[in-house]
């Protein structure tokens, strides 16, 4: 929790401690840098910490406004002073009118990223995400989208990318910034209330700290337990899926068992059971499981029953075993041979 401002060194510790930004191995550190205030203030910890020759910079353009270009010169002026190698990339196409902008840009770095690790042969990725960016990633996926999984959405390592700065918040970067004489480029579109990030900067985070002043606190601490029992809901999971045998395509469980499962926990594993066998999300999965259960009747035991529940992936139930199968077509009649 933070209790009070930190200084430049208490903040460089605090990311030291984390353990994410550990000596460069085969590669350099590939950091995503903006020009903003979080970037920066990543890119200098990050000298600090491992010494200009285990970065690299990536500063992607959009190209969403006249001054990117004067952001992109800012970022590799920075680099230049501090001894660290940099490259500029812009970004592809731009969605129609209409289209998601922020899931385009966001796609445009993810892929600008992974092809700049191929190059240089990085070992990880970081971005200068910060506290106040999970309150606000938590509070707009609370508000749009359903389940554990999607507050759970920015972890401080998730594969080859790490977020060092999580424990940090907007207004410490800033401060952390000023005392070391470093100049940052604000983007306006963070103060744009046509996107939902800035109503929930601007409207909705304001209001909850009139409410509480440790309200932010409350869900970062909310956010780390429900991470913790993540963990033992997977394990419980886990347990109740049998393996994939030869020629299967995922893991199953017998009807007997999912039927015998408290509700909540059945869910969980019908969605588990498809997400392997599909090797992505199918986030809408145990939301049908009143149906699923119903193919368990005794034609179901003895032959075969299905229900699609769409996108490609389909429960069969054959021999009083369940396993999800891809299926472009619709599911074979319940009770069907």
């Amino acid at each position: 929790m933070v209790t009070g401002p930190r200084s430049g060194d208490e903040l460089a510790a605090a990311v030291e401690a984390t353990g994410l930004l550990a000596a460069p191995a085969d590669g350099p550190l590939l950091l995503m840098c903006s020009a903003g205030r979080d970037s920066h203030t990543l890119l200098d910890i990050a000298v600090r910490l491992l010494g200009p020759d285990g970065l690299h910079v990536l500063h992607v353009d959009h190209g969403l406004r006249e001054a990117s270009t004067q952001d992109a010169a800012a970022i590799v002026a920075r680099c230049e002073v501090l001894g660290v190698a940099s490259s500029v990339r812009r970004a592809g196409a731009r969605p129609e009118e209409g289209g998601n902008l922020h899931a385009w840009a966001r796609g445009q770095r993810q892929r600008l990223a992974s092809a700049e690790m191929d190059r240089l042969g990085a070992r990880a990725v970081a971005t200068a995400h910060t506290r106040t960016d999970l309150v606000e990633t938590a509070l707009g996926r609370l508000a749009t989208q359903p389940g554990r999984r999607a507050l759970l959405s920015m972890r401080a390592r998730e594969g080859q990318l790490v977020r060092p700065l999580l424990g940090i918040t907007r207004e410490e970067t800033a401060a952390y910034c000023r005392a070391r004489g470093i100049t940052w480029r604000d983007d306006p579109s963070n103060d744009d209330e046509r996107y939902a990030r800035a109503r929930l900067r601007h409207g909705v985070v304001p209001v909850l700290r009139s409410l509480n002043p440790r309200a932010e606190d409350n869900v970062v601490r909310t956010l780390e337990e429900l991470a913790e029992e993540s963990e033992v809901l997977d394990a419980l999971v886990d347990a109740e899926l049998r393996p994939a045998g030869p020629g299967d395509d995922g893991p199953s469980i017998t009807a007997v068992s999912l039927d015998n499962l408290p509700v909540p926990l059945a869910r969980l594993v019908l969605r588990e059971l498809c997400e392997r066998t599909m090797g992505r999300p199918v986030p809408r999965a145990g939301s049908r499981l009143e149906e699923v259960l119903a193919l368990s009747a005794p034609a179901g035991r003895a032959g075969l029953a299905a229900v699609d529940l769409g996108g490609g992936a389909r429960i069969e139930l054959r021999g009083g075993v369940y396993r999800c199968r891809r299926s472009e077509g619709q599911a074979a009649p319940s009770g069907g041979a």
